[in-house]
């Protein structure tokens, strides 16, 4: 049984440890099922979210129970991916970037973990600016401005709405991860709510034809190129890899839940069923708007402001901004808060951390409109997301396969010549190779022609050559701690 003074750390070296990376002891933590089941809602039902779950059901011409079988199956995938990173979390209290030093060394941890903290940094801006068009949804409802002026892409109600989503989530962050909690707990509840209703409105206004309409959705026209095999594949692909930056980086929530069983039914709630549910109500709304309005939609905002309901048109806003922030907070604000805490922590605290992610995120998604979406941006994010598409099966075949499930948590924190995980001057070699090697075949597939087939689940096939070649090159190792644990 583990005690409070099993997690305290003994020799602290102040350039691996703070309060915020520190092993949370058991008794600290505060997070049953539902709040694991919230983080997932809330990263499910952003306005990113529910437009791509709505657009898998007609680009791909699959009949309709295919896509969603293959959402489905993408969920199950991803809730075995994070069970995987969140045990050791769960087991040890320990957030991602003190974890990877176990595989990566002490000091080689930072690189990968400074990679995931510049895609989070990126995406904080742009889902901001996506939260700050729910705010102005909601101003713009309110004041109906005439002819309004535009600077640099957006209005002044625009800058404005964008101004205080950057306060509020920042307010927020600082109010701690108690307040952070609170705000995902009501956040993905709230928007099931919203997101039936705006359903129910939609079906009514349709009419017997919206069955009509959901046939056509659930026959399929045939249409992808490569054919029904190949689509539904890149179903479950395009769901996977929209929740790969989450997938590294989830010890950092698994910390905070009591148990492991608890951890699991939140998971399953909020992934595969969670998915299967939000999916069929976006489906149905897809589907009604091409009866109401004529043509396919897939923005919420834009089916909002076309029912022209004031009162629903409040309601939805707020609720879309909730959502979008609480998506932002989950994947793109406090990963790299830890992220970079992590590369000084006798400088750098979480909260530093966080105001850095958020100052440079600020300007990202000012200049979203006028500029930056404009530049192929894309491909440099989605190359540095191929970067760390190896990390997570090193990670995860170093705890599992070579470390056999245990880590000393006093030499995590410790760069003494001769430590567990000191390696080779705080780096490990190996994994390095391995990391090495299993990027340039991630990038290639974002990048070479030839590889293009692969690129909807080439995380996947990243990750597993991160693990094959970790697990191959360290297996001397596994073998030498395999003896020594029968020794004992």
């Amino acid at each position: 049984m583990s005690t409070t003074e099993d997690f305290r750390i003994k020799n602290i070296d102040p350039s691996l440890h703070n309060e915020d990376l520190a092993p949370l002891a058991p008794e600290k933590r505060t997070w049953g099922w539902f709040e694991i089941f919230n983080v997932w809602s809330n990263d499910i039902q952003s306005l990113f979210g529910y437009t791509l779950a709505a657009t898998l059901f007609i680009s791909y011409g699959l009949n309709g129970w295919a896509v969603l079988a293959g959402i489905v199956l993408a969920g199950c995938i991803v809730m075995g991916l994070v069970q995987l990173t969140g045990r050791p979390s769960v087991k040890y209290g320990i957030p991602f970037p003190v974890f990877a030093r176990a595989s990566m060394g002490v000091r080689g941890a930072n690189f990968p973990a400074l990679v995931r903290g510049i895609v989070a940094i990126f995406w904080y801006g742009v889902q901001t600016y996506f939260a700050s068009t729910a705010v102005a949804l909601l101003l713009n409802s309110l004041l109906e401005p005439q002819n309004p002026a535009v600077y640099m892409g957006l209005t002044a109600i625009g800058w404005l709405s964008y101004v205080i989503v950057c306060l509020f989530q920042v307010g927020l962050f600082v109010c701690g991860m108690s307040w952070i909690t609170r705000f995902l707990n009501w956040a993905g509840p709230l928007v099931y709510v919203v997101m039936i209703a705006l359903m129910g409105l939609i079906w009514y206004q349709a009419g017997p034809s919206l069955l009509s309409e959901l046939g056509n959705i659930f026959s399929g026209n045939g249409e992808y190129a490569a054919g029904p095999v190949a689509a539904f594949f890149a179903v479950v692909g395009t769901m996977v890899a929209y929740f790969a930056a989450v997938v590294i980086n989830y010890g950092d929530f698994a910390r905070f839940v009591k148990s492991e069983r608890q951890m699991t039914i939140g998971n399953f709630l909020g992934l595969p069923v969670s998915l299967a549910i939000f999916s069929l109500i976006a489906l149905v709304i897809t589907a009604g708007t091409v009866v109401v309005f004529g043509e396919t939609l897939t923005n919420p905002t834009d089916i909002v402001a076309r029912v022209d309901n004031l009162t629903l048109t409040i309601i939805a806003a707020l609720t879309f901004f909730a959502a979008t922030v609480g998506i932002n907070l989950v994947a793109n604000f406090i990963p790299p808060a830890y992220d970079l805490a992590n590369l000084a922590p006798a400088h750098i605290s979480a909260r530093t951390g966080g105001f850095i992610t958020a100052g440079i995120a600020f300007f990202i998604g000012a200049l979203w409109v006028a500029f930056i979406s404009n530049v192929g941006i894309a491909a440099f994010v989605d190359t540095l997301g191929a970067v760390l598409a190896p990390l997570y099966g090193i990670i995860v075949a170093d705890y599992y396969l070579v470390r056999r499930r245990k880590l000393d948590l006093q030499q995590l924190f410790s760069a003494e010549v001769g430590s567990a995980y000191y390696f080779d001057g705080g780096w490990n070699r190996k994994a390095m190779i391995a990391f090495a090697i299993g990027s340039v075949f991630s990038v290639a597939s974002v990048w070479a022609p030839v590889l293009s087939q692969l690129s909807g689940y080439s995380w996947l096939l990243g990750a597993l050559l991160g693990a094959v070649l970790h697990y191959g090159l360290m297996h001397g190792q596994a073998q030498a701690l395999k003896r020594a644990d029968a020794a004992l």
